[in-house]
């Protein structure tokens, strides 16, 4: 057992003031080191630096989903009061979408469009927007930015708010798109009798999208269907 230490699980513990520090075995530490800038500063950084920090970056990209998958999974601690925990709900409104016959970036985006709600509670809506926006057309971006407004128009009176805050948005030519979202999908899915499909049912979906190319032109602006078919 080192000085000041246990060992758990096989790893050395380290205590300071009460909190035990998990102690990094020296091979560890070692192969990490092996893949550490030499700089302090950024303006000090090398070439060799930045080529490195590239390397690790698209491999940190490459495993989004599994973090977007982890995130939906601690929705079920999240926000308390409902018939449905907060994936539950997240998880009726994919399935209700997909009934609908939504495309795969509407039913991922009902998917996800609550995953702000744990550190944005405020503005859950434009930091789902920012999670998603580079993998879909900005048609979703924009529907799920947007959607806490319109949400607001089927409970806004009984809780003593302006339903009718979407109206600033009346003549958008997403705003028919984001009022079906809301009605349709996310206000309709709080109700525990009905049959939803469980996360891995949608999780090929989910990788399928956030493994695309961030922010393809061809997928964030993609061309209008009598463009794409001349």
């Amino acid at each position: 057992m080192p000085p000041g230490g246990a060992f758990f699980g096989g790893r050395a513990i380290g205590v300071w003031g009460g909190v035990h520090t998990p102690q990094i075995p020296a091979a560890d530490r070692k192969a990490r080191e092996m893949e550490q800038v030499s700089f302090r500063r950024m303006d000090e950084g090398t070439a060799e630096d930045y080529a490195l920090l590239d390397k690790l970056e698209h491999r940190f990209v490459e495993s989004l989903p599994d973090r977007v998958m982890a995130a939906l999974q601690g929705l079920q601690n999240s926000l308390a009061g409902y018939q449905l925990d907060r994936l539950q709900h997240s998880l009726q409104s994919a399935t209700r979408a997909e009934a609908d016959g939504a495309d795969i970036e509407l039913i991922v985006a009902a998917l996800i469009h609550d995953l702000g709600d744990d550190l944005a509670p405020l503005n859950h809506s434009q930091l789902a927007a920012a999670i998603i926006r580079p993998y879909v057309r900005e048609e979703v971006t924009w529907i799920i930015e947007h959607h806490g407004v319109f949400q607001m128009y089927y409970y806004g009176d009984a809780a003593g708010l302006n339903k009718n805050e979407r109206e600033r948005y009346r003549g958008h030519k997403w705003f028919d798109s984001c009022e079906r979202f809301c009605r349709d999908w996310d206000q309709m899915a709080f109700d525990p009798d009905y049959p939803t499909r469980p996360l891995e049912h949608f999780e090929p979906m989910l990788r399928e999208v956030f493994t695309r190319t961030p922010f393809d032109p061809a997928i964030i602006t993609p061309a209008p269907a009598d463009d794409a078919n001349s």
